[in-house]
């Protein structure tokens, strides 16, 4: 689970990270390169920032700890606002045929009714028997003949505008039931969908990679505390902690000085007679002083 995290983390990071350098260099056109090789540092710089924070905080000095801090945040913002620079892009790209289409359907319209009016009225004056005459017929079949060229030059426009349509088709419902007939309510719920993206995608990157090092730093802390490793006669055993409690042995301080030195005994001849001579078992004097004197 952990490394899953660590992947999930450097993934999003990955992803939020190329949105952001294309959203930036988007903003500032007249310097592609050196902007995508400084957001490239700066996101990569951040992960690290935020990774070393983390594992330091306890020691790291109030003013470096506050400056660190600050930095992340402010990279978190950058980042956000590449984001959005980058997805308000695709937005404004998807849309922009739309928008001529749409300008040119309008004008298309426009014409198409003025011709329509034109032709309506002079139909009008053709039902008159008085005004009947060879160049009033002519200026009825120009008219309608520049009507069907109008509905011949809107029929692409109109398939171009529907297809368009069907492609924002899911966001455009979004709006309908957010902003309702506004006109501008289709820009509005774009704008919304990628605020909620921003708000969610660099700061989850940066809190995976937290999230990660603690569960590392716990599983490290589990071992260390769970189990000692002791070696004894070139055997290895582990230890739990309660079998260490176990074999401790307490010692109560005012009970030191009345332990007796360990003494051995020493036999010695004197005209004729044993006699025991009792003397401390260590040698006090020896370079270790706990080291048994070797028996004579």
């Amino acid at each position: 689970m952990i490394y899953l995290t660590f992947l999930s983390a450097i993934l999003l990071s990955g992803i939020a990270a190329y949105y952001s350098v294309i959203g930036l260099a988007a903003i500032f056109t007249g310097a592609f390169w050196p902007i995508v090789f400084m957001g490239s540092v700066l996101e990569m710089s951040k992960l690290v920032t935020a990774s070393w924070l983390y594992r330091n905080w306890k020691t790291c000095p109030l003013l470096l700890k506050t400056y660190l801090t600050s930095a992340v945040v402010i990279l978190m913002l950058i980042t956000s606002m590449g984001i959005f620079g980058f997805l308000s892009k695709a937005h404004i790209d998807s849309t922009l045929d739309a928008g001529s289409n749409i300008v040119e359907v309008k004008s298309l319209n426009q014409q198409e009714k003025m011709t329509q009016d034109k032709l309506d009225y002079l139909m009008a004056r053709a039902k008159e028997p008085s005004n009947a005459s060879n160049k009033l017929d002519k200026q009825i079949q120009d008219t309608q003949r520049e009507l069907a060229d109008i509905n011949k030059r809107k029929l692409p426009l109109l398939k171009e505008s529907n297809k368009l349509v069907a492609e924002v088709g899911p966001i455009k419902y979004v709006a309908d039931m957010i902003y309702g007939n506004d006109e501008n309510g289709l820009d509005k719920a774009v704008r919304l969908v990628i605020m909620l993206i921003m708000v969610v995608f660099d700061p989850l990157a940066v809190l995976l990679l937290i999230s990660a090092n603690i569960s590392l730093k716990e599983k490290d802390e589990s071992k260390t505390d769970d189990t000692e490793i002791s070696s004894e006669g070139g055997i290895s055993t582990i230890q739990s902690d309660e079998e260490r409690e176990s074999n401790k042995i307490e010692i109560e301080k005012e009970n030191i000085a009345s332990i007796e030195t360990p003494v051995q005994s020493k036999k010695v001849k004197s005209a004729g007679i044993s006699t025991k001579i009792l003397e401390p078992k260590y040698d006090y004097e020896a370079p270790y002083s706990f080291r048994e004197k070797e028996s004579k």
